[in-house]
C-alpha cells in the first residue's frame, strides 16, 4: 500500500498540469495546463485553490462517452451492441481482475485529492480575505466532502462493499491494510458524508449576492438539490433485492468472516428510499425543476417533442444535476446512420429485445396488440418512417420514434443529398447497410438514436452544444414510484408519479386498481424505456437480480433483423429474426466487477468477489 500511496502523490504533480478551470469558466469541466507543481503554492493561490477544487469534478460520469461509459457499462447490456469496434471482457466471459474495466485507480485517487483539498483550504488567507471568503471556504468545503462522497458510491456501484480509506491524507508510513466495509457501512459512511456535505452547500448555484438569480456559469457545481438527489440513488440501491436480504451472497465476506452483504431483509428500506426519493423532487419541484412538455396540437406530436427535445432544449426544466463538458458529439457521429451529410460511423446497435417493449401507439405490448405486424409493408409516409417500412416500426408509441432508428426510419440527422438518403437503409445494399463499409454498420439492423439533434451533420461539422444530464427529474419520479410500491402498496402516489411519466411519453394512464406485483413490473418497464441509454439498465437488472432472467438476460443469444440480407426497403429477407451476436453466459460473479488484481496484491486484507 506503501506503493500505492506514492503512485497517488505522484498523480498531485500531474494533476496541477490539468485541472479545471473554476470560476467564471463556462467550460467547468474542462482542463487547462497549469506550472504550479508545490501544494503549498496551490493552497496559498485561489485561482489554483479554485482549480484543485474544480479537478474533483472530473470523475462525474458522462454518460455519452463511448471510451468511459457507453463501451464499459451500456455495451454490456441487453440494450446496445457495439462488437464491430469493442468488445468488453464481461460479453466474452475473460473478466477478471486483470481485465477490469473498474475506475477504482481513479475514483480513490479522487478521494485522496479531496481529504487534501479539505485539510488545506483554511490556510487559503487570499480566499479569506475576500467579502465573502468565509462562505466561499464553506461551499467548496461542502463540494470537496460531497464528491469525496460521491466517488465512494460511484466505486460501490461498480464493486459493492468498498475498502473505505481514513478520511485525512495520510502519509507513506500508515497502514492501508484495510478490508472492506459491509455494504450497509458504506451506505451509512456515505449518507452521513453528504449530510455533513449538505450543512455547507448552497440550496441552488445561485448568483452572488442573490437568493433567486441562478449563475449559468456555475452549472454543474454541487448544491442541496443535487446531493439530495444522489442520497435518493443511493437508498434505492441499498433496498434492492441484491443488497437487501440477499443469501445468494451468504459467501462474500471478509477474511475474518464478517458477512459483507446484509442477509436479513428490512422492509423499512424502501421507505427510507420512498421518503429520500419524495425529499429530492420536492426540493428540486419547488426550485424551478418539472417534467419537461412540449405543447402541440397532435398529441403524438406532443409526445415526441418532449422526450426528443429533453435533451437539448428541456434540461434546464428537468435536469438535476448537468455536466457540462462532454462527449456528446462522439456519441451523435457514432449513432447517426451513414446516409447521414459526411458520412457517420452508425454502429450502436440496438437489441432486438428492446425494440420490442416498446409498446404500440395504444399502449399495448407487441404481444397484445392485433395491429403489430411483421410480414407486412405500409404504404403510407409519416414524418417518423417512409412508404414501404415493414409495419413492426409503425404505430408504435412515440419514444420508439425518439430512441431507435430502423430500416425505414426518416432520417434522424442531416441527409446526403440523394433521394434515398432521406430514409435509412439498413438492409445489406442500403445506404446505411453491411456492405457499405467494413465495420460501420449495425450487427442488429437498428441504431441508437436517443440524444441525436436533427441538425447534425458530420461535414460540415454541426453540433448542438447541450450538457448531459447525470441524473434529471424524471428518475426521481421513477424512483419514488419504485420505492413507494414496495413501501406502500396502494399509495396513490405511485401511480401519479408513474403516470407522469408515461403520459408525458404519449402512453395512456395506468388505471387504479393493479396490484403491487403488476406495478413492479410496469415500473421496470417505464425505467427500462424512459431511461433507456442514459446509463441506468446495467446496474438496474444487477440490483433487481434479473440478469439471467427471460426478457432481461444479459448474456447468451441476442436478435436483430438479418443484415446479411435485402436489397431493397421492402424485402422480407432482411425483416427476419436472426441471432445477431451472443454472449458469453451471465454467471453470478457478473454482479459487481473485481478490485483489480494490482490492488488485490497491495492490500491483503482484501478479499474479492467470489468467482474471480
Amino acid at each position: 500500500m506503501k506503493k500505492y500511496f506514492y503512485n497517488i502523490c505522484s498523480l498531485i504533480g500531474v494533476l496541477m498540469v490539468s485541472l479545471i478551470p473554476m470560476g467564471c469558466q463556462k467550460n467547468y469541466f474542462d482542463t487547462q495546463p497549469d506550472n504550479i507543481v508545490s501544494v503549498d503554492e496551490i493552497f496559498a493561490n485561489r485561482g489554483q485553490t479554485e482549480r484543485w477544487l474544480a479537478g474533483l469534478y472530473a470523475m462525474v460520469p458522462d454518460i455519452w462517452n463511448a471510451d468511459n461509459f457507453i463501451y464499459v457499462f451500456t455495451n454490456t447490456t441487453d440494450e446496445l451492441d457495439v462488437s464491430n469496434w469493442n468488445n468488453p471482457a464481461i460479453n466474452s466471459g475473460a473478466l477478471n481482475p486483470s481485465t477490469t474495466p473498474s475506475k477504482f485507480h481513479n475514483y480513490y485517487e479522487k478521494i485522496r485529492l479531496a481529504s487534501i483539498f479539505l485539510e488545506r483550504i483554511d490556510d487559503n488567507e487570499e480566499i479569506k480575505a475576500l467579502v465573502n471568503g468565509a462562505q466561499l471556504i464553506q461551499q467548496y468545503k461542502g463540494e470537496a466532502r460531497f464528491l469525496r462522497a460521491f466517488y465512494y458510491w460511484m466505486l460501490m456501484k461498480e464493486v459493492g462493499p468498498v475498502v473505505i480509506l481514513p478520511l485525512n491524507s495520510g502519509t507513506p508510513e500508515d497502514d492501508y491494510q484495510i478490508p472492506r466495509s459491509s455494504w450497509d457501512e458504506c451506505v451509512s459512511f456515505v449518507l452521513s458524508e453528504i449530510a455533513a456535505a449538505k450543512e455547507d452547500l448552497p440550496l441552488n448555484n445561485y448568483a452572488v449576492g442573490s437568493t433567486t438569480e441562478i449563475d449559468e456559469t456555475q452549472t454543474g457545481r454541487i448544491n442541496k438539490i443535487i446531493a439530495t438527489a444522489v442520497e435518493s440513488q443511493i437508498l434505492l440501491f441499498s433496498a434492492s433485492p441484491l443488497y437487501n436480504g440477499n443469501s445468494e451472497m451468504a459467501d462474500f465476506r471478509n477474511l475474518d468472516g464478517k458477512q459483507l452483504i446484509s442477509q436479513t431483509y428490512d422492509a423499512n428500506k424502501w421507505k427510507l428510499a420512498a421518503d429520500k426519493a419524495k425529499e429530492a423532487i420536492t426540493l428540486a419541484e419547488a426550485n424551478g425543476k418539472g417534467i419537461y412538455r412540449v405543447n402541440d396540437a397532435d398529441p403524438f406530436r406532443a409526445a415526441f417533442l418532449s422526450c426528443r427535445n429533453l435533451f437539448w432544449d428541456g434540461w434546464k426544466t428537468e435536469g438535476i444535476w448537468l455536466r457540462t463538458a462532454n462527449d456528446i458529439s462522439g456519441y451523435e457521429i457514432r449513432v447517426a446512420p451513414r446516409a447521414t451529410q459526411g458520412t457517420a460511423y452508425n454502429g450502436l446497435a440496438v437489441v432486438q429485445q428492446l425494440v420490442d417493449d416498446f409498446r404500440m401507439a395504444d399502449g399495448k405490448s407487441i404481444s397484445e396488440s392485433n395491429n403489430y405486424q411483421e410480414d407486412q409493408y405500409t404504404n403510407t409516409a409519416t414524418p417518423y418512417y417512409v412508404a414501404g417500412t415493414n409495419v413492426m416500426y409503425t404505430n408504435r408509441e412515440p419514444r420508439f420514434y425518439v430512441d431507435v432508428t430502423f430500416n425505414g426510419s426518416v432520417n434522424p440527422a442531416v441527409p446526403k443529398s440523394g433521394e434515398n438518403n432521406a430514409r435509412v437503409e439498413f438492409f445489406y445494399t442500403g445506404n446505411s447497410g453491411k456492405s457499405g463499409a467494413p465495420r460501420d454498420w449495425p450487427k442488429t439492423g437498428y441504431v441508437a438514436r436517443k440524444n441525436l439533434h436533427p441538425t447534425y451533420s458530420v461535414s460540415p461539422s454541426v453540433n448542438v452544444t447541450r450538457p448531459t444530464m447525470v441524473i434529471r427529474l424524471g428518475e426521481l419520479y421513477l424512483n419514488y414510484a419504485e420505492a413507494l410500491n414496495e413501501s406502500d402498496p396502494g399509495n396513490p402516489d405511485v401511480l401519479k408519479y408513474l403516470n407522469a411519466i408515461r403520459t408525458r411519453g404519449g402512453i395512456s394512464a395506468l388505471p387504479e386498481g393493479l396490484n403491487q406485483d403488476e406495478l413492479r413490473k410496469e415500473i421496470r418497464l417505464e425505467r427500462r424505456l424512459e431511461l433507456c441509454f442514459e446509463g441506468h439498465r446495467y446496474f438496474d437488472v444487477r440490483r433487481w437480480k434479473i440478469p439471467n432472467k427471460q426478457g432481461s438476460n444479459q448474456g447468451g443469444a441476442f436478435y436483430g433483423m438479418d443484415i446479411d440480407a435485402g436489397t431493397s426497403l421492402s424485402d422480407p429477407a432482411f425483416h427476419t429474426r436472426v441471432i445477431a451476436f451472443t454472449r458469453a453466459p451471465w454467471q453470478r460473479r457478473y454482479y459487481f466487477l473485481p478490485y483489480g488484481q494490482d490492488e488485490m496484491d497491495r492490500n491483503k486484507q482484501l478479499v474479492q468477489f467470489p468467482g474471480y
